[in-house]
């Protein structure tokens, strides 16, 4: 935990931010020290707002590049907090920081001519830099320092894995709260789950799948009065807006032509709606990227409802006919969320609303893409030297089919979302390598996955120096 950089005047908080409804038709809001959800009125999501004219805001995004003369400072240094005027909502004394947020935004040449774009025109925002190796740290900062400003003592989530290692991972640094994680049955990878029982956490694995597990958490955080850090925590999202503060960053504060990003539960591109809205209405950019969201074949609601249904954000009055419409239809089949992906293996996305807003308000597109889709792009990620997970490798297989479409142009400047570290899940990326016939179809094959079509296979030679030779220079 640290103290802040100094704003330039004093504001009080309280003056600066509170909670409001979502919903035009209700509008409700509510004190920033208000530990909830949903809104107690209507039932929809809330967003942290600002009243951006008694708030320290910058009168340019390049002013935020004196911060890296003071990375001395904690929140200076913090890839989260050095925005502090973007997520004006924590007291100085409250923040929490853990160094989240030392990302990297990398220009891959391999990965571009794989997506089918120019040369120099395709970034890959590698948010597997972070220390619990994905996304999830830039979000968990700003909700954990929410719950440290009103005295919360447990924290709990439902997990696919990363998110469960990051509240854990903060929990057991800070020592301010104990962690509580719902996973579901089978349903997280070995690297995310080693994390959370290595960090300490208090780990319930429940018969069922991440759906199920959320439903639970959030009556069990009702009941025992816990601090709730899924994403449908508004100020889970205040955190994860500063991605897009540092693709800017990257890019002299040029705004990309386009953002793809994977899709599950649906918190990151919410965020990153919200965060280019706010800049463009502060005058901070003269215009916002388009936005395309990428769905794993397997768990693929946001793509059924958006591209194949029509559902809209419709001015805040999306038609719920048809998301129910669509939930009955999954209770009927018994329909789970099944995909290689395992951390956007979600078929009830919480932030499904926001999400549209996002879509709306930064001309967006929605698509799928299948597990062998997924396992190609990330082996060509891999080839240009950054590892990722596999749902990260689904904004790289979007972004390969968009072009194929012509919705991308070969000259557009993309930047494809890396949202998790590659040892995030080591087992799909062995088994797409492995010459092990049969660990590739009981890992892989069972979901899909037919062929490892840029397989870097290990080669086998005999314990005789001749024979490595050989080898080496027949293949090397």
């Amino acid at each position: 935990m640290a103290a802040a950089c100094a704003p330039r005047r004093r504001v009080a908080v309280s003056d600066v931010a509170f909670q409001r409804c979502i919903s035009p038709d209700c509008g409700e809001t509510y004190a920033l020290d208000d530990a909830r959800v949903a809104c107690g009125r209507c039932g929809e999501l809330l967003d942290v707002a600002y009243r951006w004219n008694q708030a320290p805001t910058p009168k340019s995004l390049k002013d935020f590049e004196a911060k890296w003369a003071r990375r001395s400072d904690p929140l200076c240094f913090s890839g989260v907090w050095r925005f502090r005027e973007m997520l004006p909502f924590a007291p100085p004394g409250k923040i929490v920081t853990v160094g989240e947020g030392q990302t990297l935004l990398q220009q891959s040449d391999v990965a571009a001519k794989y997506i089918g774009v120019n040369g120099g025109r395709l970034y890959l925002q590698y948010e597997g830099m972070n220390p619990s190796g994905s996304f999830k740290d830039n979000g968990m900062s700003a909700a954990f320092t929410h719950a440290h400003m009103i005295g919360a003592e447990r924290a709990a989530c439902a997990s696919t894995g990363n998110t469960s290692a990051s509240l854990a991972m903060y929990c057991s640094v800070t020592g301010l709260m104990r962690a509580v994680i719902f996973v579901g049955s089978g349903k997280i990878a070995y690297g995310k789950l080693s994390q959370a029982l290595e960090f300490g956490a208090l780990t319930v694995q429940i018969l069922g799948d991440f759906d199920d597990a959320m439903a639970r958490v959030k009556e069990v955080a009702g009941q025992l009065g816990i601090y709730l850090v899924n994403s449908v925590n508004p100020f889970r999202l205040e955190g994860q807006k500063t991605i897009m503060f540092r693709v800017l960053e990257a890019l002299a504060w040029q705004p990309p032509d386009w953002i793809v990003v994977p899709g599950g539960n649906l918190g990151n591109s919410s965020a990153f709606g919200k965060a280019f809205v706010e800049l463009k209405e502060l005058g901070l950019i003269d215009r916002i990227p388009r936005l395309a969201v990428i769905n794993a074949v397997g768990a693929n609601t946001l793509y059924e409802l958006y591209e194949k249904r029509g559902l809209r954000w419709n001015g805040g009055r999306p038609d719920a006919t048809i998301i129910d419409g669509y939930h009955r239809e999954l209770d009927q089949a018994k329909r789970k969320a099944d995909t290689i992906a395992s951390a956007i293996e979600i078929n009830r996305p919480v932030n499904l609303k926001k999400c549209l807003r996002a879509l709306d308000a930064c001309d967006g597109v929605v698509r799928e893409v299948d597990d062998q889709q997924i396992l190609d792009a990330k082996a060509k990620v891999g080839a240009g030297g950054f590892g990722c997970e596999p749902a990260s490798a689904a904004s790289v297989a979007g972004a390969k089919r968009l072009r194929e479409e012509g919705v991308i142009g070969a000259d557009e400047r993309v930047v494809c979302i890396l949202t998790g570290h590659q040892l995030k899940d080591p087992t799909a990326t062995v088994a797409y390598h492995s010459a092990d016939q049969e660990m590739f179809n009981n890992i892989l094959g069972k979901r899909g996955v037919r062929r490892a079509s840029f397989a870097n296979r290990a080669v086998v030679v005999p314990n005789e120096l001749d024979e490595i030779i050989k080898a080496i220079r027949l293949y090397g």
